[in-house]
């Protein structure tokens, strides 16, 4: 195993000169200089991984923290039964694992590519050390771990206190936020990894799919989904489950 990680991490030396332009447009390096980043380029090592592999495993020691250099990496947690949780995806850019490699703890969950994937990984230990000497850098951490924990009270919050519709209809209208408030919008996910990360199985998501569109809130074309009407899909996002109660009892009266 050691040997596997010995072969696929590489220095970033030889590439610094065309690196350094893109960290300096990520969260936690943004506004940092070309001097400030060539003390963290020297300890940083490019590691390579192929789906199905696992970047660290819930538990294992925290040796480090990453930042997607390209592809994407699930967070995740798997309960006894085997039940997967998705907890975040990490796209370019974005940097995940700062908590366990500040306070040396092992990581809480696991992390593991959904595609071929290269992340830029900073040791522990020589990271905290020129922590001391760039507050900049501790500042960016500062709001990227604020950014994770809001997403983090986000998540307990959607899957406390909503069902799996208005789970649904959260993700749709995010994706098409994303999207520049475009209608049509494509799922960037499996419905595996769909369900994952919205608490529940595939047989359950692909219901819920089948009640909004017989509803006539979306429309289904494979992985294509077309939001027919937004307002109600708002409203549903952000209907509690009292307000459900109630309207399915004046349905039920009306009927």
């Amino acid at each position: 195993m050691n040997q596997l990680k010995i072969r696929r991490s590489h220095s970033l030396m030889a590439v610094s000169s065309d690196l350094i332009p893109w960290l300096q447009t990520t969260l936690i390096f943004r506004g940092l200089s070309h001097r400030q980043l060539m003390p963290l380029i020297q300890i940083a090592q490019l590691q390579q991984f192929q789906k199905g592999e696992l970047l660290f495993k819930q538990g294992d020691e925290a040796t480090g923290f990453f930042v997607v250099k390209t592809g994407r990496v699930k967070i995740f947690k798997v309960s006894p039964n085997g039940k997967e949780q998705i907890l975040n995806i990490f796209d370019v850019g974005e940097n995940f694992a700062e908590v366990p490699a500040l306070d040396g703890k092992c990581f809480p969950a696991s992390a593991a590519p959904l595609e071929s994937t290269e992340v830029i990984f900073f040791p522990r230990t020589a990271f905290l050390d020129l922590l001391y000497q760039y507050p900049d850098v501790a500042v960016n951490m500062l709001i990227s771990l604020s950014k994770h924990l809001r997403h983090l009270t986000e998540l307990i919050e959607q899957l406390s206190f909503q069902d799996v519709p208005q789970r649904l209809a959260s993700y749709l209208l995010n994706l098409s936020t994303r999207a520049n408030g475009d209608k049509s919008v494509t799922l960037d996910l499996t419905k595996s990894q769909l369900a994952a990360i919205l608490g529940t199985i595939p047989a359950t998501l692909s219901r819920t799919f089948y009640r909004l569109s017989s509803e006539g809130l979306i429309a289904v074309d494979g992985s294509q989904i077309e939001l027919l009407d937004r307002a109600r899909l708002q409203r549903l996002s952000h209907l509690s489950e009292q307000d459900e109660s109630q309207t399915s009892s004046r349905k039920e009266a009306i009927g």
